[in-house]
């Protein structure tokens, strides 16, 4: 067993549990089927701490984020929001801010990151949904943004669900609170794909990243979210070219492209 299993069976408890296969994927499963999957502090906190040591695992390639029973998640704990309403200013402050932290760090976590739903998908869920770079849920899969509606905002997660599905569409659905349908989130991006069966769906979106350079998939990540929303300019200009040009060097790049001449699989390829 590896210092980082380990951890991740110390981490394990009644929320959530963490597992990975001999392929590097990683899974974290939600486990409070009896609460819709609801997340509390405790939650967040445990999440924080397994995502900083999958982080760093070299044996992890891929995360999977999923859940047990009926439903996704129905956002935050009943009980936790009733904590939280007693408490003043500076404790709401700090609460908030590591639900902040737990967005920031599964937006940006290196490493490719799948949610897989079923179910309700509300509140905070919806948050964590946009972080990860692809979204794959059943038809049956409903959405909601309810904060609103017991006189909340959905503050934290904002900056991402906007990112994923559009100012007008978040505009919308941030105000009303309605449901929105699996596809209606496909239609403004929030979702990548609908089908019957989560497992079916996710396995092509894996086995193209298990056939990928980790490297230069972690290049990746890091691109895309330091250009967007970036003006078109020589200094953007520039970081590109040196981005390329570093990564041209590396070693995964030089037997990605030796494999390429000779026709044969990268050593990563896992196809």
């Amino acid at each position: 067993m590896t210092k980082q299993s380990e951890q991740l069976n110390i981490i394990n408890a009644e929320h959530f549990h963490t597992t990975i296969d001999d392929r590097g994927i990683a899974t974290i499963t939600l486990t409070r089927p009896k609460v819709r999957n609801a997340f509390n502090a405790e939650t967040i906190h445990h999440l924080l701490t397994t995502l900083a040591v999958l982080k760093h695992d070299p044996a992890v390639h891929i995360l999977l984020l999923r859940a047990q029973g009926q439903h996704f998640s129905a956002g935050a704990d009943i009980n936790w929001m009733k904590d939280v309403a007693k408490l003043g200013y500076q404790e709401n402050l700090a609460d908030a801010a590591q639900l902040a932290k737990l967005m920031d760090k599964l937006n940006q976590f290196p490493k490719p990151t799948l949610a897989l739903l079923q179910g309700a998908c509300f509140g905070g869920a919806v948050g964590l949904v946009a972080c990860c770079d692809i979204a794959l849920a059943t038809s049956t899969t409903s959405f909601c943004l309810s904060e609103v509606k017991i006189g909340l905002i959905p503050a934290v997660i904002s900056p991402y669900v906007v990112t994923a599905m559009g100012v007008r569409q978040a505009r919308r659905y941030c105000l009303t609170g309605e449901l929105f349908s699996a596809a209606q989130a496909l239609e403004y991006g929030l979702l990548h794909q609908i089908g019957d069966d989560l497992d079916s769906l996710a396995a092509p979106f894996i086995d193209n990243l298990l056939n990928n350079s980790p490297a230069a998939m972690q290049a990746v990540k890091s691109l895309i979210h330091d250009i967007n929303n970036h003006a078109i300019n020589d200094t953007l200009i520039a970081d590109t070219s040196q981005r390329i040009a570093a990564i041209r060097v590396t070693s995964e790049a030089q037997e990605g492209l030796d494999a390429f001449l000779n026709k044969r699989q990268p050593h990563w390829a896992k196809g």
